[in-house]
C-alpha cells in the first residue's frame, strides 16, 4: 500500500496556540462586529484632537508665525507617524475608515499630551527628578507586565513562528534595558556627589562636568556620553550574538557528530570491531561508543533526486553518542525495524509539520485494498509492501518530497553483476522519521538505516567504517583521545576528536570575533574626540579660573589631575551606562527566546551567549581609550601660565 501524498493529507489545524491567542481572537471577534452607532464613540477621539488643537493655538496666538506653523508641521508629523504604525500594525478589524482614522486622531492626540506634559516637566531641576521618578516606576512596572506576558507564550520548536509573540520577547528585553538605563540615570547624581566629596581635583573635575552653563560645552559633553555608551553597547551586542553563535554551532556539531572517532583510511571499512568497541567503551572519560557503517548513496524518490550521506547506526547506543533520538520531528525510529506497522500506517499519523506548526496527518489511502472487516484478518492475509525504514533530514525530506510513509529509492555507488554487465545496486526503504538538527548541512545529507541494513547495502558485509564515542567533557577531549588512541593500539585505524575535524570553521570563528572586536573598538576610538573636544573647549573657557586657581597655589600636577579626572568622567559614565545596558539587552533576549521565521533562517532562535569576561574586555578597553584621550588636554591646560590666562581680563 503506498501512502497519500502530502496534498493528499488532512491538516490537523494550525500552531499549538498560547492561553493569549484566545483573548486575542475574542478582541478581533468583537471588533468585526460593532455596530452602526458607534460611529458617535470613533469621533470622540477626534473631538479631543480638535480640542486639543484649538486650546495650543490659542495659547500661540501671541507667538510669531514661525512657531505657529512650526507646531503645525509637528501636529502633522505625530499624525503621519502614527497613521503609518497602526496602518503596519493594525489588524484588518482596523482597516476600516472609520475605526482608522479614529484610532491615528486617538493616538496623535495621546502623543501630543504627552510631549506637553514632557515639556514642561523638563523646565526646571525639581520637576525634571520628579518625571525621571515616575519615568523609572512606569518603565519597571512596563517591564513586569512584558515579561509577566513572554511567560504566557507557548514554548515550541522551529516549526513554531507567530510574529506577535517575537515583538512581546523583544519588547520584553527592550524594557528591561530601558529600566535599567532610567536607574542608572536617577542614581548618577548620587554617584558624582559621592565623588565630588574625594579632595579638591574630584570635586573641582564633577564640578566641570554638572555644570549647566557652559551651553555648548555640555551639548558637546552629553554627545561625548551617547558616543562612548552607544560604541560599548554595540560591542557588548555584537560580541554577544557572536558568542552565541559560536556555541550554537559547537552544540550542533557536538549533538549530531562524534566527540572522538575512530576511522580507516582504506575502502570498506575495518572488521574485528568488536573488541575495538570494548575496549573503547573500557577507557577513562569515554561515555559511550557505538559502531558506524558509512557510505555514499543517491536517494530518488517520485519527484527529485539527491545525494545523501547514509549511516548505519545501531539502535540500542546511538542515543548515548549523538542526539539522534531527540532530533526526531515527525514519525519514529522504532519504525525503522518494524516495517509492518511502517507499511500501513494508521490514519491519525502525523507525516509533515509545516513551518508554521500545521500538522498533516497519514490520512486515507491512495489505493484501496480489499477487506474482510477485521483488521487483524486484513493484516494475516493481505501483505503490504513491506520495506525497511529510513530517518532522512528535514531538508533532504523537503528536496525528495518524501514524508512519513514515503518510499524512496537508494542506488550504491557499487553495482551487481548482471546480465547486462555491472548494473547499479538499488534498495528500495520507507522514510520512518524525520529529523531536524538545526544544521543545514547535516539535515540536507544525512540519512540514517539499522547497521545491518547499511552493512549489506554497501556490501561491507561485517565489517563498519568507524566507531563514535562520547566523551564526559568534550573541551577536555585531547586527553582522552590519546588514552582511546593507546587502547586502540591498530596502526590500521586512525583517532580524531571534534576539535581536529573543525579546526579550520572554529579558527575562522576566533579571526572573526577578533577583527569585529579590534573594528568595533575603533568607534569608541571616534567617540573619544568628542572628550577631546570637550577638555580641549573647556581648557580655553576656563583659562581664567585656572590661572586664578594656579595663583592661589594650585600647581600643575593638581590642574592635569583635574582635568584627566573630568574626561575620565566623562568617559565612565558611557562606558558604564553602555556594557550596563548592552548587559540588559542581551540578557533580556537570551531568556526570552527570541524566535526567528524558519522560512529565512534556519536557526530557531536568535543564539546569545553573554560571557562576563567578553564585557569586562568592552569595558576596559573603552575606559583605556577615553583615558588616553585626556592626556593631551590635561597636560595643556597644566601649562597654562596665570599671565596668559588673565592677560585680557
Amino acid at each position: 500500500m503506498t501512502p497519500a501524498p502530502l496534498f493528499l493529507g488532512e491538516p490537523s489545524g494550525g500552531a499549538p496556540p498560547g492561553p493569549l491567542d484566545p483573548y486575542w481572537l475574542l478582541v478581533m471577534a468583537e471588533l468585526r462586529e460593532w455596530p452602526v452607532p458607534t460611529a458617535a464613540v470613533l469621533a470622540v477621539p477626534w473631538i479631543l484632537f480638535v480640542g486639543w488643537l484649538g486650546l495650543e493655538l490659542c495659547w500661540l496666538r501671541a507667538r510669531s508665525l514661525r512657531r505657529l506653523v512650526l507646531y503645525k508641521a509637528e501636529v502633522l508629523g505625530w499624525a503621519g507617524l502614527t497613521g503609518l504604525g497602526m496602518w503596519a500594525l493594525a489588524p484588518v478589524a482596523l482597516k476600516s475608515l472609520g475605526a482608522y482614522a479614529a484610532a491615528v486622531a486617538l493616538l496623535t492626540f495621546a502623543l501630543l499630551v504627552l510631549r506637553s506634559a514632557t515639556v514642561f516637566m523638563l523646565r526646571t531641576p525639581r520637576r525634571r527628578r520628579i518625571l525621571l521618578r515616575v519615568a523609572v516606576a512606569l518603565s519597571v512596572v512596563a517591564c513586569g507586565v512584558l515579561w509577566w506576558v513572554v511567560g504566557l507564550l507557548p514554548e515550541a520548536r522551529a516549526s513554531y513562528f507567530v510574529s506577535w509573540h517575537q515583538v512581546v520577547r523583544v519588547a520584553a528585553a527592550l524594557s528591561l534595558g530601558l529600566s535599567v538605563l532610567l536607574v542608572g540615570l536617577l542614581l548618577l547624581p548620587l554617584a558624582l556627589d559621592r565623588i565630588e566629596k574625594g579632595g579638591f581635583v574630584s570635586f573641582v573635575a564633577v564640578r566641570h562636568v554638572r555644570a549647566a552653563q557652559s551651553g555648548y560645552l555640555t551639548v558637546i559633553s552629553v554627545l561625548a556620553i551617547i558616543g562612548v555608551g552607544l560604541a560599548s553597547f554595540a560591542l557588548c551586542g555584537v560580541i554577544a550574538i557572536m558568542t552565541g553563535f559560536g556555541e550554537d554551532l559547537k552544540g550542533k556539531i557536538l549533538g549530531n557528530n562524534a566527540h572522538v572517532r575512530i576511522e580507516t583510511n582504506d575502502v570498506g571499512g575495518f572488521d574485528l570491531w568488536r573488541d575495538t568497541l570494548d575496549r573503547v567503551r573500557a577507557t577513562t572519560g569515554v561515555v559511550a561508543a557505538t559502531p558506524v557503517a558509512a557510505g555514499e548513496a543517491m536517494a530518488s524518490s517520485r519527484t527529485n533526486t539527491a545525494g545523501v550521506m547514509l549511516r548505519g547506526v545501531e539502535l540500542e547506543s546511538i542515543g548515548t553518542v549523538i542526539d539522534l533520538l531527540e532530533n526526531i520531528e515527525v514519525g519514529r525510529v522504532e519504525y525503522l525495524t518494524d516495517t509492518k506497522r511502517l507499511a500501513d500506517l494508521p490514519p491519525e499519523e502525523v507525516i509533515w509539520v509545516t513551518p508554521g506548526g500545521q500538522r498533516y496527518l497519514r490520512g486515507r489511502p491512495s489505493r484501496i485494498r480489499p477487506t474482510s472487516g477485521d483488521r487483524a484478518v486484513d493484516q494475516a492475509v493481505v501483505l503490504p509492501d513491506e520495506y525497511p525504514g529510513i530517518v532522512l533530514g528535514r531538508e533532504l525530506a523537503k528536496s525528495l518530497h518524501a514524508y512519513v510513509g514515503d518510499e524512496i529509492t537508494l542506488v550504491g555507488a557499487l553495482g551487481d553483476l548482471g546480465p547486462m554487465g555491472v548494473m547499479p545496486r538499488t534498495r528500495r526503504f520507507r522514510v520512518a522519521a524525520v529529523f531536524y538538527s538545526g544544521m543545514y548541512e547535516y539535515d540536507a545529507a544525512y540519512a540514517y538505516v539499522t547497521i545491518e541494513q547499511a552493512q549489506d547495502f554497501l556490501d561491507l558485509e561485517a565489517r563498519v567504517t568507524d566507531i563514535d564515542a562520547r566523551v564526559e567533557d568534550a573541551e577536555s577531549v585531547g586527553p582522552v583521545r590519546d588514552r582511546v588512541e593507546l587502547a586502540v593500539a591498530r596502526p590500521d585505524l586512525r583517532v580524531r576528536d571534534w576539535k581536529e575535524m573543525n579546526r579550520q570553521l572554529f579558527s575562522a570563528l576566533k579571526l572573526e570575533k577578533l577583527a569585529t572586536f579590534v573594528f568595533l573598538s575603533i568607534a569608541i576610538l571616534v567617540a573619544s574626540f568628542c572628550i577631546i573636544c570637550t577638555l580641549l573647549l573647556m581648557v580655553t573657557e576656563k583659562s581664567k579660573e585656572i590661572a586664578i586657581l594656579k595663583s592661589l597655589g594650585a600647581s600643575d600636577r593638581s590642574i592635569l589631575w583635574t582635568f584627566m579626572t573630568e574626561g575620565v568622567v566623562i568617559g565612565a559614565i558611557g562606558t558604564i551606562f553602555g556594557v550596563a545596558f548592552g548587559a540588559a539587552i542581551t540578557l533580556g533576549l537570551k531568556y526570552v527566546g527570541v524566535r526567528l521565521d524558519p522560512e529565512v533562517y534556519y536557526i530557531d532562535r536568535l543564539p546569545i551567549n553573554v560571557s562576563a569576561i567578553d564585557f569586562t574586555w568592552v569595558a576596559v578597553s573603552a575606559f583605556l581609550i577615553t583615558t588616553i584621550a585626556t592626556i593631551y588636554p590635561a597636560l595643556a591646560a597644566s601649562r597654562l601660565r596665570p599671565v596668559d590666562g588673565i592677560r585680557y581680563e
